[in-house]
């Protein structure tokens, strides 16, 4: 099973963090965003550790901190949630700047943006030292459903090839001068939309006769068999095991 395609998340080097097997980074990257998830929101110095940690994992990976702060941008969206939070939340009120704003509608932005972020950020870290193909194998390794890795995996691998198609079609429409300049074109778009579906319906079709002419029968061949060693197990435990320890002392404070 194989994806072969680069994505631009990916930072080619060799560190510690890129060469450790793609199960162990998964587990560990997982185990640590449940910890995060599971710390109180009242413990505040927790996170900045998290941070600390996630931090400390980048370095050790040689990834820029301008890399993986451009790449948080994608949580706009729930920063811009987490900001409306303290002005529609009910309860016991607060003068700040000579705004009101609700204790616990501030308490919840505060989870939100740094459990939010601290969860995005491993992610990026994660996705920045492993090519998409280790990615499959790792979840394949990690005894996830067959069928979910493979349709990931078609994902991945035939995302450009529709992606092309798609392109084409839209060269192919300006050709002809046609230009999408309000709802009067939506009925062209749709029809290109179907068009593409279609399309897309037919080649997988296709794909898939061709896979059971060459023997596919539910299951995708193992080509690398990965196997991570003690040391690197406990290497990636390291993040996560940290966290606990951070976690369970907020807890305890």
């Amino acid at each position: 099973m194989g994806a072969g395609h680069a994505h631009k998340l990916y930072r080619t080097a060799r560190t510690p963090v890129h060469d450790l097997p793609p199960h162990c980074k998964l587990a560990a990257t997982f185990a640590f965003v449940v910890v995060v998830v599971s710390t109180p929101r009242e413990a505040v110095w927790a996170f900045g550790v998290y941070a600390l940690l996630i931090a400390a994992a980048a370095a050790a990976a040689r990834i820029p901190a301008g890399f993986l702060l451009r790449r948080l941008l994608i949580e706009i969206p729930f920063v811009a949630f987490a900001v409306l939070m303290p002005f529609v939340a009910q309860g016991e009120r607060v003068e700040v700047l000579g705004m009101s704003l609700s204790v616990s509608g501030l308490w919840g932005a505060w989870n939100v943006l740094a459990k939010g972020t601290l969860g995005v950020a491993a992610s990026v870290l994660l996705a920045s030292t492993t090519e998409l193909r280790a990615l499959l194998l790792g979840l394949q390794r990690l005894k996830l459903p067959p069928l979910l890795v493979q349709i990931a995996s078609f994902m991945i691998r035939y995302g450009d090839v529709i992606g092309d198609e798609l392109r084409r079609m839209s060269i192919a429409r300006r050709s002809r001068g046609f230009e999408a300049r309000g709802i009067r074109h939506w009925g062209v778009l749709a029809k290109t939309a179907g068009a593409l579906f279609i399309r897309s319906y037919e080649r997988g079709e296709r794909v898939y006769l061709a896979m059971v002419s060459r023997g596919y029968a539910g299951s995708m061949p193992v080509i690398d068999e990965v196997v991570a060693t003690r040391a690197q197990w406990a290497y990636a435990a390291t993040l996560p095991v940290t966290a606990l320890a951070v976690c369970l002392m907020g807890w305890s404070l």
